[in-house]
């Protein structure tokens, strides 16, 4: 697989310059940059942040699993040819290693811009590494960064100053738009924290997988699930459905969280044990095709998670 994909760079690269001959960065012909992203919280970020001086794409579809996404030729051209590829890195992402080792392109990766977690294989969460036979090369580290509001601020400073070495005549702009988008980050960062202090609950159960221990740690939470982030989808054994029922139960805890894409059937079997509600917490690492044509930001998938972890700690 390793073998073919980088054939098909190869063959990609050498399209793309037999096409378009030397590559100029866009601002050098006065055109926007291109600022390609993968994963939505870089391409929401980058859409802040940049304004109308780039043009943003998404590379994994809308609605897709990231973990398991595979460029195509195209793709690859896509980031090739960009001003700027703005990625997540990490083991979801290992292609781009090998693209870039093929051929540099500007980046940032989001995992660079903060201080990165190891996953976490929390009291009763299903234990993937035994089940499947695998064994552990080092630590791996919890991916889902931007799930803090305060490490989305980094995020979005180190892009600012990415953007304005990039392009520094629109770097007034660049600034100006941090700073606004900063503040709606810290009014965030506020609700969440009087939520947390103001909640009767300081524990949380997510009935799905546990993408947001970033969000945890940051807001002092205890929490338990039933997979790590990172984790395949797939069913959970009897003994993980009972260890949540037992927490929520022990607990008191009046509603259990899923995710999204989630097909909730875990969450419906704690309710209907334990009589609590589901919640939807929204991770923020891929929206809908709706949500994206639609204009859906990280700041309005965020304030929606404020007003379910209100009731959550309720």
């Amino acid at each position: 697989m390793k073998r073919m994909m980088a054939a098909v760079l190869l063959l990609c690269l050498a399209l793309s310059l037999a096409a378009c001959g030397e590559s100029d960065p866009a601002q050098k012909s006065g055109a926007p940059l291109s600022i390609v992203t993968t994963v939505f919280p870089a391409y929401d970020f980058a859409r802040q942040i940049a304004g109308e001086r780039a043009e943003v794409s998404l590379l994994v579809p809308p609605g897709a699993e990231s973990h398991s996404f595979e460029p195509t030729p195209q793709d690859m051209l896509r980031v090739q040819e960009s001003s700027l590829f703005f990625c997540n890195g990490g083991e979801s992402e290992a292609w781009v290693e090998e693209l870039l080792e093929e051929q540099p392109v500007e980046t940032l990766m989001m995992l660079d811009c903060v201080e990165a977690l190891e996953e976490e294989e929390k009291e009763g969460m299903q234990e993937l590494h035994e089940e499947h036979g695998e064994e552990e090369e080092g630590p791996e580290y919890d991916e889902h960064v931007w799930t803090s509001p305060v490490n989305a601020r980094r995020i979005c400073e180190a892009l600012c100053e990415k953007l304005c070495a990039l392009d520094p005549e629109g770097e007034s702009l660049y600034r100006a738009n941090l700073e606004r988008y900063c503040g709606e980050l810290r009014l965030l960062d506020d609700a969440f924290r009087k939520t947390v202090d103001e909640g009767r609950h300081s524990t949380v159960v997510f009935a799905d997988r546990f993408p947001v221990r970033y969000f945890v740690e940051e807001y002092g939470l205890d929490y338990f699930a039933a997979f790590p982030g990172c984790a395949d989808d797939t069913e959970p054994a009897a003994r993980t459905v009972a260890f949540l029922i037992d927490r929520v139960r022990e607990e008191g805890l009046p509603a259990v969280f899923y995710i999204e894409f989630s097909n909730e059937k875990m969450a419906d079997v704690i309710c209907e044990d334990t009589g609590c509600k589901k919640l939807l917490f929204h991770s923020c690492h891929n929206v809908s095709a709706e949500d994206l044509e639609n204009g859906v930001t990280y700041l309005q998938l965020m304030w929606g998670n404020v007003n379910a972890l209100k009731e959550a700690l309720d």
